[in-house]
């Protein structure tokens, strides 16, 4: 049997009020995952659920299935921590050599997956990130938002990149020996991409069609999450923009 070409792909899904999408996002990700097995392209997989102080049954849905499937962890927040602070836990709490984060409503068909590992494979990169390819059903209003967030990172951290915000992630877990997220909030994705730009890592995106939540609540566009956002971007702009690719020797990890 040819060796696998990445040893463990980890996948972690942040959660807050879950019940509704939870089993269903286990079951797809355990079956891409046993695709990718059955294909050598992984030797190993996990399954982790950051259950972001769900105040539902996500938490006792979480539990059940991890005791059900030892592929399966659970990390439980004792408060909420929102976005960043999930993604946080689920990046330490991930124990293969590959990452991949989405949502749990499934916002694209996980076989797409299979193209992310196979573009991280063949550009030897740190980092694929999916773009949306239409977003009009789920309006307007959010499609001019992500537009005027992207135009806003372009300004402040001179990185360009489309649908930056979008919940397909898949990391080489080395890329965090370098970056330390410190974002709470959904400003996150763009520290991570504004930093792996600003080390000159490799970063490749490509397009998925998008499946816009159809049950549970989505706060991303919600007034108190925007200006969280725009504080966190405002703090952290210094920081980011003073990275260059030799500052993870000099204190880069503060």
């Amino acid at each position: 049997m040819l060796q696998a070409k990445f040893e463990k792909l980890s996948v972690f899904f942040p959660m807050w009020n879950e019940e509704q999408y939870l089993q269903r996002a286990l079951n797809a990700a355990q079956e891409l995952c046993i695709e990718l097995q059955n294909t050598e392209v992984i030797g190993n997989y996990e399954l982790i659920i950051v259950n972001d102080a769900s105040t539902d049954s996500t938490a006792q849905l979480a539990n059940a299935a991890a005791a059900r499937d030892s592929h399966v962890k659970v990390v439980h927040h004792p408060v909420n921590r929102k976005l960043g602070g999930s993604i946080k836990s689920g990046f330490a709490a991930s124990t293969g050599d590959v990452v991949l984060y989405t949502d749990a409503d499934l916002p694209f068909d996980m076989r797409e997956v299979h193209n992310a590992m196979r573009l991280m494979r063949q550009y030897e990169a740190d980092i694929v990130s999916a773009y949306r390819f239409d977003r009009t059903g789920e309006g307007y209003v959010r499609v001019i938002y992500s537009m005027f967030y992207n135009l806003m990172v372009r300004v402040l951290f001179g990185v360009r990149f489309r649908d930056i915000n979008f919940a397909f992630k898949l990391c080489r877990k080395s890329v965090f020996d370098k970056i330390v997220l410190e974002s709470e909030g959904s400003f996150i994705d763009a520290e991570l991409i504004v930093s792996a730009k600003k080390l000159n890592m490799g970063v490749v995106q490509f397009g998925v069609d998008y499946f816009p939540r159809t049950r549970g609540v989505s706060t991303l566009s919600s007034p108190g999450v925007i200006v969280k956002i725009l504080r966190e971007a405002f703090k952290l702009r210094k920081k980011l923009n003073a990275i260059r690719p030799s500052s993870f020797n000099d204190g880069l990890k503060k």
